[in-house]
């Protein structure tokens, strides 16, 4: 009797859990092959069918009140409490002003983010690698619940970010279609205006202008992953927090030769983009403000 109870009470976590998945987008914006080269320059992916959003979530994340094992409630106290493995230590790109020391950015993307295979209910619940992968979701949750509650403390307003968010979505692409890379060291981190830079490079070595305009408002912009970076492991506020958000976009593309003719993209037609992007703030500067600080591959 007691296992034909707990196989119900996983049966309706299950239940709760297909309840919940994405929705899907449907696009019917066509494109010309030769637009397929744009994403090797701006690090983005591009669909022209029906998009759909596949998320693992976790049943405990969902709006509805449910009951958990003793056990995983248990191991989500234990999180909860032990504050300091939600977030990481690492060396930082300094840069020397004067006889002080800046600390700009700490040069990489902590623990990106990366779709996981969904995982059948049976093999979550009934195997140790489900369970496994069960403490590791998490695990990621509790940490991106921290970084962000963190982050609010600082008067963050999620609106208002995203508003900033596609701003500098839109500044940055029309930097790099333009070539301006003086304007674009001030809008990215060190590390990724260094890819940058080498994208125009090899950009302009095939096309000699390109034309870029984003269609607003966007289709869907959506947090992916909230993380905390710390420099000082004795002191918690000393830390750098980075966003990874998705962006569902309009967008439309031209590439010119030397002649001015044109060779690739069509801008008369619009393109349905998805892209994933890391912003990075320091949390401890004044005056700090949002930089990209990378981009995941989709």
């Amino acid at each position: 009797m007691a296992l034909l109870r707990r196989f119900n009470t996983v049966r309706s976590l299950y239940q709760t859990l297909e309840m919940h998945q994405s929705s899907s987008f449907l696009s019917s914006i066509s494109y010309s092959s030769g637009f397929s080269n744009v994403s090797q320059f701006y690090g983005q992916g591009v669909t022209s069918c029906l998009y759909k959003t596949q998320t693992n979530a976790l049943p405990w994340t969902c709006r509805n009140t449910l009951t958990l094992r003793s056990t995983m409630a248990a191991e989500l106290l234990i999180f909860l409490n032990d504050k300091k493995s939600l977030s990481t230590q690492a060396p930082t790109q300094t840069r020397k002003v004067g006889a002080q020391i800046s600390m700009t950015s700490p040069g990489f993307v902590y623990e990106p983010y990366a779709l996981r295979e969904p995982i059948p209910f049976w093999k979550r619940y009934f195997t140790r690698t489900g369970w496994r992968q069960t403490k590791e979701d998490i695990k990621s949750e509790l940490k991106s619940a921290y970084a962000i509650a963190k982050l609010r403390k600082t008067g963050y307003s999620k609106q208002k970010f995203y508003k900033e968010a596609v701003e500098l979505y839109k500044e940055i692409s029309t930097l790099v279609a333009n070539g301006d890379k003086t304007s674009l060291r001030k809008a990215v981190t060190e590390n990724m205006f260094s890819a940058l830079k080498n994208e125009i490079k090899q950009r302009e070595s095939i096309w000699s202008k390109v034309y870029w305009e984003l269609v607003e408002p966007i289709v869907k912009i959506r947090t992916l992953r909230a993380r905390l970076i710390g420099v000082d492991k004795n002191d918690l506020n000393k830390a750098f927090i980075q966003l990874t958000l998705e962006f569902l976009t309009k967008e439309k593309f031209e590439a010119y030769d030397s002649k001015g003719a044109v060779v690739a993209g069509d801008k008369t037609k619009e393109v349905l983009v998805r892209s994933i992007w890391v912003f990075e703030k320091s949390l401890f500067h004044s005056g700090a403000h949002w930089r990209l600080c990378g981009r995941i591959k989709v």
